[in-house]
């Protein structure tokens, strides 16, 4: 809207900078050096010298460019803060005599000179920041670099003028010879001029990038009040006398138009939003705002007052477009401008801080000139002064843990908290709480106890699984067995899977026992829930005990001892943070007290010297003194009422019951922590577990693969002795004469059932007498891979070798090459066979664990303790996890794993 043009001509202020009069420094401070000194540290300290007089020649002229000018003040400044501590500029005989003349400001007919090198500083600080200005004022705003370049350099002035304020001005405008421009109020009122106008670039800013209509009223906002503060100042002395009145018409019309400015914005956003009554309230303020800044802006610049006039009219035209549709439409009363809440302001600048520009640290210029004698007085002081302030801030320290420690005895303020039900937790047992809270609470270890109960399932499964294939496998052979009689010389199943059981049986017992120990997880929780419910309130506070007032009151002054006993305490409090400020006070004083140029210039003794300064610190230390003595009689007054209050409300039986809630809590968490870690070795116990019932079902299939491959071979073996062939024309009478299976031979001769039917009348076996691997089509043998037709068989291929972990009872030997004879299949005196004797089932000792090498508090989990309810007992259960494959150990007598 029409706004926008009201920032397309924006008048801003540049400081002017100070004039000064020649001077020559160079000869004062030579005589200085060679009187004090020596002409040799004169000589060495001519380069320096020079330095600072032509430093000093070039601000006088100030003819160079802006940017060149601030960098020289920087340089001067640093120079005269060296200068500072090591010569004594004055009007008396053994010091330097120089003295600085400056002009003022605004007034240039005025001057005024001074023996003192914080005049020249506070000078210097002043023209800093004035450059600073006009820098900003020469940026071109209508681009976003420049907008940004004058931004920075309005806040480089305002920390300039801050600068000067808190740190020379005081130094320097003290004596009746100074000038008002380098005042405390003067350079105050600069500050919040520059950072008006730094503010007032980033309202160009949000402007010029369609910010939202809210946050360009907060900004401008932000700016008017600026403005406001430069313009109190301006119209209060010394000022107010002292600056040209267009000065003070351009601040007083700037506020103005940005607070109408801020609430033209507003009412934008209020219009949208259709909030019609305090849009009219804010475009009538801002409208009368700008009618009497008018009145009293004579003198400003044409684009100043033409800006105002142009936002004047935007704010008329939608001041009239929202009566107008306010009586034809929302007929709503507008509220007085009073009752409206204050617009929200948004700051965005601040004034840079110069400390770190002008810190002369660093600088090298004159530092030989420091006399020995000096430094080490100067040391001395120091101790001194650190003594003293050591000695108040212990005092101090001391006495807030006096009154925490007394406090803390009388159980306050605790106890009023607790009257109001805002009693709460040590520290310790919140946290214990607030952990067991987030872990789940009682209330989550049902899940976890059936998260326990699918492993153990799980577990049960696998072991189930496991014996099937075992039992397949056995019944499968014995079958055989039966069909072949003597012929069939494979070692039987029961004696090599002897071990496979034993191990099955142990995992059986152990599933048993940790069964067991998951019933008396599960009668601990029963048992303890009552107990442990108390952590599922939420807040925890809800579950302690609250201080009551007396059922029955005999003179009804319980709110008068309560309210005393509040007074009291806030009275001490008002004391703390007393100690607070005065230990601030403490340090600020010793950072701010240098006596190095007192030091060098004294002609008398350094302890009278130290005497005098040390006699600054006086005061502070007697409020300290005076402070512990309040503090101490308050204490006395509060133990006083709290002993009435005690009785009054029967603190002592609330104590009493309080820490039983603790107690209970306590106890609770230490249960809920005992049965949780419980459960958490279950689990871990049964993932193991699981892994090595997998392991072991993975060699019982292992196993039963490498059976029912030997069973074909054998069976092949037999057909072929069966039919008359010998291994030297298998090639040949493979493809005619196939293998004949029990079915056909029991066919041939009914009634004689002869062992080996005639050549004759072999058929190829029924696919039943072939024993199977689940459903896996077996293959060849690698011993007879060469004799068998191709895609004979086309199922599992036997492994080279025998897979990790197997049970050694078993072995594939390698295909040769034309073998003379059929390989052994595991006869009686086989190196694999498995021999009971040299593996006998290992006792199971009930007193051990169950599983060998187990650590953890899993089993016998849940049995009594007695211990206090603070203390969790330790895990008596211990259960590792087996690596897989490696457990060995035999079966509990008497317990059999088959379910």
């Amino acid at each position: 809207m029409a706004a926008a043009s009201t920032v397309t001509v924006n008048v801003m202020l540049a400081i002017h900078a100070k004039k000064t009069l020649s001077l020559d420094m160079h000869k004062p401070l030579r005589q200085y050096i060679v009187y004090h000194y020596s002409e040799r540290d004169a000589q060495d300290m001519e380069d320096d010298l020079q330095t600072v007089q032509q430093m000093r020649n070039d601000i006088e002229k100030g003819a160079d460019s802006s940017e060149a000018r601030r960098d020289l003040l920087q340089r001067y400044y640093r120079a005269l803060t060296v200068m500072e501590s090591r010569f004594p500029i004055s009007n008396e005989k053994e010091h330097v005599n120089l003295s600085f003349t400056w002009y003022d400001a605004f007034k240039q007919g005025r001057k005024a000179s001074q023996q003192n090198i914080h005049f020249e500083k506070a000078a210097v600080a002043f023209n800093l920041g004035a450059v600073q200005s006009q820098l900003a004022l020469s940026a071109d705003r209508s681009t976003p670099t420049g907008l940004k370049q004058a931004c920075n350099c309005f806040q480089a002035s305002a920390g300039a003028f801050a600068f000067l304020r808190d740190n020379i001005s005081m130094k320097a405008s003290g004596s009746a010879a100074s000038t008002v421009d380098i005042t405390v109020e003067c350079a105050g009122m600069l500050e919040r001029l520059m950072l008006a106008q730094a503010q007032e670039c980033f309202f160009e800013k949000v402007l010029a990038d369609n910010k939202p209509a809210a946050l360009c009223s907060k900004v401008a906002k932000q700016v008017g009040l600026y403005y406001e503060e430069a313009y109190a100042a301006l119209v209060l002395p010394p000022l107010s006398q002292h600056f040209d009145r267009t000065w003070v018409a351009h601040v007083q019309l700037k506020a103005a138009q940005f607070q109408a400015e801020a609430c033209y914005r507003i009412a934008l956003e209020l219009h949208e939003k259709e909030t019609i009554d305090e849009e009219i309230a804010r475009l009538k303020a801002a409208s009368h705002m700008l009618a009497e800044a008018k009145k009293s802006g004579r003198g400003v610049v044409a684009p100043l007052l033409d800006a105002v006039t142009k936002l004047e009219g935007n704010v008329n035209r939608n001041l009239e477009r929202a009566n107008k549709e306010n009586d034809r439409v929302y007929l709503m009363r507008v509220p007085p401008v009073e009752t409206l809440p204050p617009l929200p302001t948004a700051v965005l600048v601040k004034s840079t801080p110069q400390a770190d520009v002008l810190d002369a640290s660093k600088e090298k210029m004159f530092a030989v000139l420091v006399p020995d004698s000096s430094a080490k007085a100067l040391s001395k002081y120091t101790e001194m002064l650190d003594d003293i302030i050591r000695t108040q801030a212990e005092k101090l320290q001391q006495e807030s843990e006096i009154t925490r420690v007394k406090l803390k005895e009388m159980d306050l303020p605790d106890s009023l908290q607790a009257l109001e039900g805002g009693a709460g937790l040590p520290e310790q047992l919140r946290e214990d709480v607030e952990a067991v809270q987030i872990d789940g609470g009682p209330e989550g270890l049902e899940s976890e106890m059936r998260q326990l109960r699918d492993l153990r399932r799980v577990n049960e499964e696998l072991l189930v699984q496991t014996e099937e294939l075992l039992e397949k496998e056995a019944r499968e052979d014995a079958q055989i067995r039966t069909q072949f009689g003597t012929r069939w010389t494979r070692p039987q199943s029961s004696t090599l899977t002897k071990n496979l059981h034993d191990r099955a049986n142990g995992f059986a017992a152990n599933l048993k026992q940790a069964s067991e120990s998951d019933a008396r997880i599960e009668r601990a929780i029963r048992d303890n829930m009552p107990l442990m419910s108390i952590l599922d309130a939420r807040p925890i506070e809800a579950a302690l005990p609250s201080l009551a007032r007396p059922i029955m009151s005999l003179n009804g002054d319980e709110d008068s001892i309560v309210g005393a006993l509040r007074i009291k305490l806030g009275e001490l409090e008002a004391l703390g943070q007393q100690r607070a400020g005065l230990e601030d006070m403490l340090k600020d004083m010793k950072r701010k007290d240098n006596i190095l140029p007192k030091l060098m210039t004294t002609s008398g003794s350094y302890e009278d010297l130290f005497k005098k300064e040390l006699a600054k610190f006086d005061p502070v230390c007697a409020e300290v003194a005076k402070n512990v003595e309040t503090q101490e009689k308050l204490m006395q007054q509060i133990k006083a009422q709290n002993d009435i209050f005690a009785v009054t409300f029967n603190l002592e039986d609330y104590k009493v019951s309080r820490e039983k809630a603790y107690k209970q809590i306590a106890a609770a968490v230490a249960k809920y922590r005992e049965v949780r870690e419980n459960i958490n070795e279950g689990l871990k116990f049964y993932v193991t577990l699981q892994d090595a019932i997998t392991n072991l079902k993975q060699q019982c299939s292992d196993y039963v693969m490498t059976r029912n491959i030997q069973c074909r071979e054998m069976m092949e073996d037999l057909q072929r002795q069966i039919a008359g062939l010998s291994f030297s024309d298998s090639n040949s009478s493979a493809r005619n004469y196939p293998a004949v299976g029990t079915a056909q031979r029991a066919q041939a001769s009914p009634a004689t059932n002869p062992p080996y039917p005639p050549p004759q009348q072999h058929q190829a076996p029924p696919s039943s007498a072939l024993p199977q691997y689940y459903g896996t089509a077996p293959g060849p043998s690698p011993a007879s891979q060469q004799q068998q037709p191709p895609n004979q068989y086309s199922g599992y291929q036997p492994p080279q070798q025998a897979a990790p972990g197997a049970a050694p009872y078993y072995s594939t030997p390698p295909p040769q090459q034309n073998p003379p004879a059929p390989p052994p299949y595991y006869s009686q005196t086989s190196a694999h066979q498995h021999n009971p004797s040299q593996h006998p089932p290992p006792q199971h000792n009930y007193s051990q664990p169950p599983y060998p090498g187990w650590q953890g508090p899993y089993y016998n989990a849940g049995q009594p303790t007695q211990q206090t309810p603070q203390t969790v007992s330790p895990p008596p259960y211990t259960y590792p996890p087996p690596a897989p494959g490696s457990y060995h150990g035999g079966p509990p007598p008497g317990v059999s794993w088959r379910h």
